[in-house]
């Protein structure tokens, strides 16, 4: 990962909160004057393997764009709420990488918990869209990646955790031109919807050389 690493940003970092899904920590950070304040970020991962520390890009969660193995022209999504917002959202299935996972495994796993589906992966040569990114970088180190694939099947939410609210939809493209329109998405869901809205039924991955 490049980084400007001849100049000094911080001179000390501190964990906040002790807490097993997310912790809050302080930076004594550097202005460009060389004056102190203080800058706070979020992080899902261990103390000693904050990004900050580590440097490294691996991604703690995986975002599935699935769709029908037999229709093109139908995306698989969620309709899903979500606590801190209070409001159920559109989005593409996601969930968290587990120790040992590859991300298609760990898609193929949630797309199972979240949809009932079945997952296979599509890997195309040169795609451009399956490094990991930074999801809210003013704020948080969390890292996710996307992956590619079909599915097949019945819905069911006979899977889901009971701390979750989840309705598995289809989606063709005059639906996700509506949601893209009028409803509540996540930035990257409503990227890779754009993408699927200009994609070619006869070569659906296209998009990704």
């Amino acid at each position: 990962m490049s980084k400007d690493r001849n100049k000094q940003h911080f001179t000390d970092i501190r964990r906040l909160t002790d807490n097993p899904f997310l912790n809050l920590y302080e930076m004594d950070a550097l202005a460009s004057s060389g004056a102190p304040f203080h800058y706070y970020f979020a992080s899902r991962r261990k103390d000693e393997n904050i990004r900050i520390r580590t440097g490294k890009l691996d991604p703690e969660g995986v975002l599935v764009y699935a769709i029908d193995e037999n229709d093109p022209n139908r995306i698989l999504m969620v309709y899903q709420y979500r606590y801190p917002v209070d409001r159920n959202m559109y989005e593409l299935p996601a969930g968290l990488i587990e120790a040992g996972e590859t991300p298609e495994e760990a898609g193929a796993r949630e797309i199972l918990e979240e949809t009932g589906m079945i997952f296979t992966p599509v890997h195309v040569e040169g795609a451009v869209l399956t490094r990991p990114y930074m999801l809210a970088q003013g704020i948080s180190d969390e890292t996710g990646v996307n992956v590619f694939g079909t599915v097949k099947g019945e819905l069911s939410t006979s899977f889901q955790e009971d701390t979750e609210y989840i309705k598995p939809m289809w989606a063709d493209k005059k639906e996700v031109k509506r949601i893209l329109s009028s409803e509540v998405t996540s930035m990257r869901a409503q990227l890779l919807l754009s993408m699927f809205l200009h994609s070619d039924e006869n070569d659906p991955f296209a998009f990704l050389r």
